[in-house]
């Protein structure tokens, strides 16, 4: 445990050192949860080393070019590769499970709010990639997800400064909110998409 403790101090002095940069390679790495990558990203707002505006840019950036490598794992590599290297990103068989599942059952326009949801969040990207999705619309829906994630974090981190790693508690509070809201969205997608789909049948 000291020397794992040792090596993740190691990745974050990186990313303290490389500022903007290191908060884009350590989302686009994934060694450590993003969420923890944002709430250092925020303390070193705090501290001076660099600017709230930049912090987000950077952090939207690199967690947009995480999930379009695992798109891209997912579009040429399938679920065979996944399944057997997948934990070296994070990503169970469970999770690619649950996100295919999701997936299939409500389509592209999941990408967005699933971004929001425990356990599917990260392995969304993966059923869209074997699906085929159009990368511009999965580049942007992931994106739009990001973008308020990314602020979310920086910004509680910049609250709590050096006390950045209580994150975790923080952020409970408003995970709850959050995750009512994209699921309040979710219905929304699904009953229109129900309604198209209505319409169209009815007029053939």
């Amino acid at each position: 445990m000291d020397q794992i403790s040792s090596i993740i101090n190691y990745l974050f002095e990186i990313i303290r050192s490389l500022g903007y940069f290191g908060i884009m390679l350590g989302l686009m790495v994934e060694v450590i949860p993003s969420e923890i990558v944002l709430a250092y990203g925020g303390f070193l707002v705090s501290s001076g080393h660099i600017n709230f505006f930049g912090a987000v840019v950077f952090g939207t950036i690199g967690g947009v070019l995480a999930q379009l490598f695992i798109y891209w794992i997912g579009r040429y590599g399938g679920r065979p590769v996944l399944d057997k290297y997948g934990k070296y990103i994070l990503i169970k068989k469970s999770h690619v499970d649950h996100a295919e599942a999701w997936f299939n059952k409500y389509g592209t326009g999941v990408i967005f709010t699933a971004r929001f949801i425990p356990v599917v969040r990260h392995a969304i990207s993966i059923p869209a990639g074997l699906a085929r999705m159009n990368v511009w619309r999965f580049t942007i829906l992931t994106t739009l997800a990001i973008i308020p994630w990314s602020v979310l974090f920086i910004y509680l981190g910049m609250l709590l400064g050096d006390k950045w790693e209580q994150i975790d508690e923080v952020a409970a509070p408003y995970i709850k909110p959050i995750l009512l809201v994209a699921l309040a969205l979710l219905i929304i997608y699904f009953v229109i998409k129900w309604i198209l789909s209505k319409n169209k049948k009815g007029s053939v």
